[in-house]
């Protein structure tokens, strides 16, 4: 006979992307277990940038203002070229910020993931085990028993279900023998990290836009004599990110004296102290399969990015934030377990898309023979005159297959948060969180009141005249010509249409799910 689950969802890994999956699903109200097999978290920076997305997501879980305290809003992402002129700027300054949030924070990784892990505390059905790491899984049809090992000796779980965020040399996957998918691109980059009590210098630079500070933003100098990035932190921390050229050695460009060499022209007579200068290779991987029966990947675990629109933490919180509400949905009895198949078609689009944008960014910018890069600097100024300047955020395409009602104006993209009345309130802290149904008018509410009460997910209707958004919802739906939006608990917008038909798209997408897993 088959044991019952300890836990409805057990989390390998306990950086931010496992913290963060940790407060979702406990917040959803399942039963969590989240092992680390570090005993403490890693000290020094990683991850620095995260997005709009994150902070809402920060936002539903009731932790966004004491993260939003340690983190640097900022502006977006500026490319120089060989000449030292601007080529390309993705950047907001100036701009509305049409989901509540600025799209570009930057942070200091240990700080963010101490206090996503105070957030598990919250919960009396969460449990966070650091100084254990996994030795074996093996599933059945019922659930995964995972043993355990600490120094305490060895234990064995049981859960319904198991999410690995064990980073890029995940003990998962390589349990799963799981391929990765390389995607041809790997450069080997210096990453150095270092506390700035003074405004970085930077070379005299033309055709910047006007209203921004440099200080407020990710440079990116696209120069062949030395590609090189210089990324604001929080408060007074600040990176380089430095390519190393053909022929240079990893401990040699580590040395002190050469790190202090690449550094002079941006710190020179400016007080710093650096805190960590390490090697990475910059790659572009993702896993061939991100899902085994009751396994699933995440984050680096799943897929790797390289850095240069900052978009790698972010997928693998988008990653969990997918996972999360089919998660509790399986575990409501709202939907069966094929519901959770949809994880992968939905998710893999995503990160494949933003690791293309990438991969093209890092072969320009590491172009290192001048004569191309002059063309390039041309080729990027041709193409920018009179185009409207775009965003990070413009990267993250729309969900096209999976739960959504495919066919209907704007299904899969992002909805707004507009922020209501006077204050800092937000459209999520009315209406909370979940399923969502925005109508027009009143008219509508009571077709919408008789539509949602026939089935067996719980669905909060928004009426969008009375919200006191300033028309903001009004606005998006008259763009799309719509009667009403129905929103999926994970910000993404299921379909638009009439109230009882995008009800009964929903009931039809969970039914579906439920007979194919009976």
């Amino acid at each position: 006979m088959t044991a019952a689950a300890d836990y409805d969802v057990v989390i390998v890994g306990c950086g931010p992307v496992g913290a963060l999956a940790a407060n979702l699903v406990a917040a959803a109200g399942l039963t969590t277990l989240v092992i680390d097999r570090e005993a403490h978290p890693h000290p020094l920076p990683r991850a620095v940038h995260l997005d709009h997305e994150m902070m809402r997501l920060f936002q539903s879980v009731g932790l966004v203002d004491r993260i939003r305290a340690g983190m640097n809003e900022t502006e977006g992402h500026l490319h120089i070229g060989a000449d030292q002129g601007v080529i390309r700027y993705m950047g907001t300054a100036g701009r509305p910020k049409p989901f509540g949030w600025a799209n570009d924070y930057f942070f200091f990784q240990p700080e963010l993931e101490a206090l996503l892990r105070e957030g598990i505390a919250r919960f009396a059905n969460a449990e966070l085990r650091t100084g254990v790491a996994l030795e074996t899984l093996a599933q059945d049809a019922d659930g995964v028993t995972l043993m355990l090992n600490s120094e305490a000796g060895t234990s064995q779980v049981r859960a319904n279900h198991v999410i690995a965020c064990d980073g890029a040399r995940s003990a998962v996957r390589g349990l799963l023998g799981i391929a990765l998918d390389d995607l041809d691109f790997e450069e080997p980059w210096l990453v150095v990290d270092a506390e700035v009590t003074g405004p970085v210098r930077f070379p005299d630079l033309w055709g910047t836009p006007g209203e921004i500070d440099l200080q407020r933003l990710s440079v990116m100098m696209c120069d062949p004599v030395r590609p090189a990035t210089i990324v604001p932190g929080r408060g007074t921390m600040r990176r380089w990110e430095f390519m190393l050229l053909p022929g240079e050695d990893d401990a040699e460009m580590m040395r002190p004296d050469r790190v202090a060499a690449l550094l002079a022209p941006y710190l020179d007579g400016v007080p710093h102290r650096i805190v960590r200068a390490t090697t990475y290779r910059f790659h572009g991987l993702v896993a061939e399969r991100w899902q085994s029966g009751r396994v699933f990947l995440a984050g680096d675990a799943a897929h790797q990015t390289p850095p240069f629109f900052g978009q790698g933490m972010c997928h693998g919180m988008r990653d969990v934030a997918n996972l999360a509400w089919k998660l509790a949905a399986v575990a409501r009895g709202e939907a069966g377990q094929a519901l959770l198949d949809s994880y992968q078609p939905e998710r893999d689009p995503h990160v494949r898309a933003v690791i293309s944008a990438a991969v093209e960014a890092g072969r320009y910018i590491c172009e290192l023979d001048p004569e191309r890069a002059r063309e390039r600097d041309r080729a990027f100024r041709e193409r920018a005159r009179g185009a409207a300047t775009g965003t990070a955020a413009d990267l993250i395409p729309a969900i096209r297959t999976g739960i959504v009602a495919t066919g209907t104006p704007a299904a899969g993209e992002r909805f707004i948060q507009p922020r209501l009345g006077e204050g800092e309130r937000l459209l999520d802290d009315t209406t909370g969180y979940g399923w969502r149904l925005v109508t027009r008018d009143g008219g509508l509410l009571v077709d919408a009141q008789r539509a949602v009460a026939s089935i067996p997910v719980a669905v909060t209707i928004v009426d969008a005249g009375t919200i006191g958004d300033d028309g903001a919802l009004l606005r998006w739906l008259d763009a799309r010509g719509a009667a009403a939006v129905l929103v999926r608990p994970d910000f993404y917008v299921f379909g638009t249409g009439e109230p009882a038909d995008l009800v009964s798209a929903l009931t039809t997408a969970l039914c579906v799910s439920q007979e194919m897993a009976a």
